[in-house]
């Protein structure tokens, strides 16, 4: 028997530093995931998919964004979705769930387990599913506890399925909600215990695995965890479950940290190293820069072309934390003329610069944004 094992779909999900239409396609790709999901299950001959809550971002989505992904698992009829509550979307009163049911938007092969205690998963295997089902954001007590004495017939296939923080694994445990017992799993009996909350893949013992969540959704220095969900083979109560990870998200996030420019060079390598990320798709990459460094004049130019325009435009989001700042001298200055209005706020502008004290910085901004603003003039009257 196999089932495919995600979480944390947060549908409806905002990010506040990308605009509208970057915006837009992030929402929407956390939609279309559940296409590849649903296939993904066929290909493997998985008839369930357990969905280890965080369905929803919010507890009041929109009518529009409550439905999409009901329609979006309703197209894979053949395949039976089990959904529980996460501390994003719990089965509060009048909350997602409710609205769900009462306005009779859940298709036939979706399963909203709302209450703990098992359910039959598939007959044929002997497979029951043991939910447990947080009603309130955040708790203090062990949901799963009750699976250890959960009744289900002799030899059957015990699935547990929970959102919420492993005690003993990691750091601050004193400090989490939806404590879940380190050994649930041995504790019930259960073959696998599908857990949600933690968005990257995360193998806790053999039998309790975070799937992550199946669209990446955070920056990291070396690729934050996630854009992926689990396949998950079962051979028998008793066996070891097989799990086989696969990618399922589109977009790719990196964050690159100190990087100092200071010449031409610099700058082609990092278009190049942020193009590298995925060089046949850079529309799929979100790039978060930190940069630093001085550069002259006319390579400060360049990096606001190359960089700030044309690399932006290429990529769905570019992230800028930090800027090169101006390295400029007295003979840069004659690139503004022998003299003039332009000429003399330069000058003074440099001055300042040179003696430096708490107006340097202002001083080096305006004098760093007069010279790019001069070359943009040249540039549009050559």
């Amino acid at each position: 028997m196999k089932i495919v094992h995600t979480s944390d779909w947060q549908i409806g999900r905002t990010f506040s530093f990308v605009d509208d239409e970057a915006l837009g396609a992030l929402q929407a790709e956390r939609l279309n995931v559940i296409q590849r999901i649903g296939t993904l299950a066929r290909q493997e001959g998985a008839q369930h998919v357990l969905v280890a809550g965080d369905v929803y971002e919010h507890e009041t989505p929109s009518e529009r964004t409550l439905r999409q992904p009901m329609e979006r698992m309703r197209q894979f009829g053949d395949i039976q979705w089990h959904l529980i509550p996460g501390n994003h979307d719990a089965h509060t009163p009048q909350g997602v769930w409710h609205r769900l049911q009462r306005d009779h938007a859940v298709p036939d092969n979706v399963s909203l387990h709302l209450q703990s205690g098992p359910v039959l998963l598939d007959s044929g295997h002997n497979a029951w599913l043991l939910p447990a089902v947080l009603q309130r954001r955040h708790t203090v007590s062990d949901l799963t506890a009750y699976m250890d004495q959960a009744p289900t017939p002799e030899g059957a296939l015990r699935i547990g399925v929970a959102h919420g923080s492993v005690v003993g694994f990691g750091q601050g445990d004193e400090a989490q909600h939806n404590p879940i017992a380190i050994d649930r799993a041995a504790k019930a009996g259960l073959a696998y215990l599908a857990m949600g909350d933690w968005h990257g893949f995360c193998q806790i013992n053999a039998r309790t695995v975070y799937s992550g969540t199946p669209e990446v959704d955070r920056f990291g220095t070396g690729g934050a965890g996630g854009g992926e969900c689990v396949v998950v083979t079962f051979d028998g109560p008793n066996a070891p479950p097989v799990l086989n990870q696969h990618r399922t998200g589109r977009f790719v996030w990196r964050k690159l940290e100190n990087v100092v420019l200071t010449s031409r060079a610099d700058i082609d390598a990092l278009e190049n190293r942020v193009r590298a990320i995925a060089a046949d798709q850079p529309d799929t990459i979100l790039a978060w820069l930190e940069v630093a460094g001085m550069l002259g004049v006319e390579e400060l130019a360049l990096y606001e072309n190359q960089i700030e325009r044309r690399l932006r435009s290429a990529v769905t989001c570019l992230r800028l934390s930090g800027a090169p700042q101006l390295a400029a001298g007295p003979d840069d200055l004659d690139m503004l003329g022998v003299g003039g209005p332009v000429r003399g706020a330069a000058s003074a502008l440099l001055e300042q610069v040179q003696a430096g004290g708490p107006e340097a910085a202002v001083a080096q901004e305006a004098l760093q944004r007069l010279f790019l603003l001069w070359g943009e003039v040249r540039r549009a009257t050559a």
